[in-house]
């Protein structure tokens, strides 16, 4: 018999978690030789979410929860589910149903072939949510997956049911700047992608704003790709050449012509731009070194404060 972790990150979930806890268990529970443990982490939430915790541990033997000291984010919420997921399958599913409980059935048919190591979800629209956020969305895989040698899918969800195996693959990489789609991507392993319509939140609010994306979609791409480094390095020799180019004009005219030197406006113009040039380098160049400084500093990726789980890892 397998058995089946599911791993759901909670931030202020209290209005979608009853309807997830409701179809997740139905799903599972006529799953056929399955075995099962749902494992709730919740990332710091500031309303009834730990309560509702509580209450579904007392109601179910196979509801877990592990509770954050403060809220470290969902990376840091999924690195702990896996963490303490004990199960030969391993899912991450977000809490306001919009990943599907009805496709586990088949991603673990799939798995059970033994032909594949991984069973990931991708949205095939993105129906019902804003033109310019899916613009955006779709030019971010593009970018990624030039850049980097991260192979994510465009529509791709942290969604996917994986065998034990995989995830032993990533908490070997236990960077604390994580990106989970590029390191699913990178660590490679056989992937099933399983299309599917997408789906509006049951209850609640999103809590992913446009600025928090653009924010995660930029340490995707840093923490997989250095090309904005070679891309600066570039632009700084493109720059160095014009400027040396411009120096020999200037000279020449003024030495076969006589005329003066355009009005300082020009000039203004010029440095401003090179200076705005230096400071956008500085600028990549300084989100790598505050990578680098956070990983050399070795914090933990989160603490928690309680868990119900035997010997469950509070701080790692």
């Amino acid at each position: 018999m397998k058995k089946i972790s599911i791993i759901v990150p909670c931030y202020n979930e209290e209005e979608a978690l009853p309807y997830f806890f409701r179809e997740t268990s139905e799903v599972l529970r006529n799953m056929d030789q399955t075995d099962y443990e749902l494992i709730f982490v919740n990332d710091g939430s500031s309303d009834k979410t730990l309560e509702m915790l509580h209450r579904f541990a007392e109601e179910d033997s196979h509801a877990f929860y592990i509770s954050f000291s403060r809220n470290f984010g969902k990376e840091a919420a999924m690195y702990a589910g896996f963490c303490n997921a004990s199960g030969d399958y391993i899912a991450v599913m977000d809490a306001d149903l919009q990943d599907p409980p009805s496709l586990l059935p088949k991603m673990k048919q799939i798995l059970d072939s033994g032909q594949y190591d991984s069973v990931a979800t991708r949205r095939e629209t993105r129906k019902g949510e804003p033109r310019v956020r899916s613009w955006f969305a779709h030019k971010f895989y593009q970018i990624i997956n030039k850049v980097s040698d991260a192979d994510i899918v465009d529509g791709a969800r942290d969604f996917r049911l994986m065998k034990r195996e995989m995830v032993d693959a990533i908490l070997a990489m236990n960077e604390y700047n994580r990106f989970s789609k590029g390191i699913f991507g990178w660590i490679g392993f056989r992937t099933y992608w399983l299309p599917y319509e997408n789906v509006e939140r049951v209850a609640g609010d999103t809590k992913w704003s446009f600025w928090k994306l653009f924010r995660y979609a930029i340490d995707g791409i840093v923490n997989f790709s250095q090309t904005p480094l070679v891309m600066a390095s570039w632009l700084g020799f493109i720059m160095t050449f014009i400027a040396f180019c411009m120096i020999i004009f200037i000279v020449v005219r003024k030495l076969i012509f006589g005329d003066p030197v355009a009005g300082w406006a020009s000039t203004m113009c010029v440095i401003i731009l090179i200076g705005g040039l230096q400071l956008f380098c500085m600028g990549i160049m300084g989100q790598y070194i505050a990578k680098t400084y956070m990983e050399a500093k070795k914090r933990p990726h989160y603490i928690a404060s309680e868990s119900n789980i035997r010997s469950a890892t509070l701080i790692r």
